[in-house]
């Protein structure tokens, strides 16, 4: 684990705990953290990090190089000795991961010239910009390219991880390290799956508050467009309005959005029939539960329910790149 000034705690504390979890059920990872002159660096919260040793000094075999990031990506970018080590230890090392913002300073190396990558979906557009060989995908919480595998904002870097210690010792330690770490085995979906609740424009309209709260308390209940109306005493077309405005969609959008994410919490968490999760969330059938999930989230509820069973996303390619 490369460490330097800035960097954000979680980046480097996530993974490293993973592997830490996966030595109980069986794994054998030597953890070493180095920094450019194996002096201490301040993290983000303030956290002081003691690496093991220098860069320089990383004189055996290196499995995993992994490179974390930090707010101030621009700054690490500039940084030239601490580029030209992970330069040099990536050449030396059989696959190569950066977190989040970590994919800044990989890029800047050349390194990922020709091949897919992730960072947080904020900073997508920036890291296209800055390194136009790298092709950018602002979606995928990770991404693995030949022996690079980059991931998304913070919290992906535990994804990724999980997914390293699959392919090193198989699914079911990889899943014991989840369930110790309490996260589930991945993510389904993209970065585009984040809570419409909470990501929803609305600002400070208590109407349509009220509104937004009664969806999301019961997504079973009647929440056509006349109901809505009705219940916040204002015409449909004025709720119409509100929901454009406060939102960025249509009220019928909204509804389906907030029952897919129940169906996906029951998917999530358990085995009912797939007539149970349509009724329990609110779509009526399995058909409209289907259309939904196709619609929005491009896979069906049965595939989304499977990528909780292996940290492997679908392959994208004949070169079996896994998103």
């Amino acid at each position: 684990m490369v460490l330097f000034d800035g960097v954000q705690i979680l980046d480097v504390t996530g993974p490293l705990e993973v592997y830490a979890a996966a030595n109980e059920f069986g794994g054998n990872y030597r953890i070493t953290t180095a920094s450019v002159d194996g002096k201490p660096v301040t993290a983000t919260a303030g956290v002081c990090v003691v690496p093991d040793l220098t860069l320089a000094d990383v004189d055996f075999p290196v499995d995993t190089l992994m490179i974390p990031g930090k707010p101030d990506w621009w700054t690490a970018v500039s940084d030239t000795p601490l580029i030209d080590c992970i330069r040099h230890l990536a050449g030396r090392s059989r696959t190569v991961a950066a977190v989040c913002a970590g994919t800044f300073p990989l890029a800047a190396t050349g390194l990922l010239d020709g091949c897919r990558a992730a960072t947080h979906w904020r900073l997508a557009a920036d890291l296209a910009a800055r390194y136009p060989g790298v092709d950018v995908d602002s979606d995928a919480i990770f991404v693995r390219d030949g022996r690079f595998i980059t991931s998304a904002g913070i919290t992906a870097g535990i994804d990724l991880a999980l997914s390293l210690v699959e392919s090193d010792l198989g699914a079911d330690t990889a899943r014991a390290a989840a369930k110790q770490l309490v996260v589930f085995m991945a993510r389904p979906g993209g970065q585009s799956q984040f809570s419409v609740r909470q990501s929803a424009k609305y600002g400070t309209d208590s109407v349509l508050r009220q509104i937004l709260d009664s969806v999301t308390a019961d997504p079973r209940g009647d929440h056509s467009l006349a109901a809505m109306a009705a219940r916040a005493g204002v015409s449909e077309r004025h709720l119409t309005r509100l929901f454009r405005a406060e939102t960025g969609m249509t009220a019928a959008q909204y509804v389906e959005r907030i029952r897919l994410e129940a169906a996906q919490v029951l998917l999530e968490s358990g085995s009912d029939p797939l007539d149970n999760v349509a009724r329990r969330s609110g779509f009526g059938s399995v058909e409209t539960l289907r259309r939904s999930f196709h619609r929005v989230l491009g896979v069906t509820p049965g595939a989304y329910r499977d990528r909780f069973r292996t940290t492997r996303y679908p392959d994208t390619g004949p070169e079996g790149d896994s998103r």
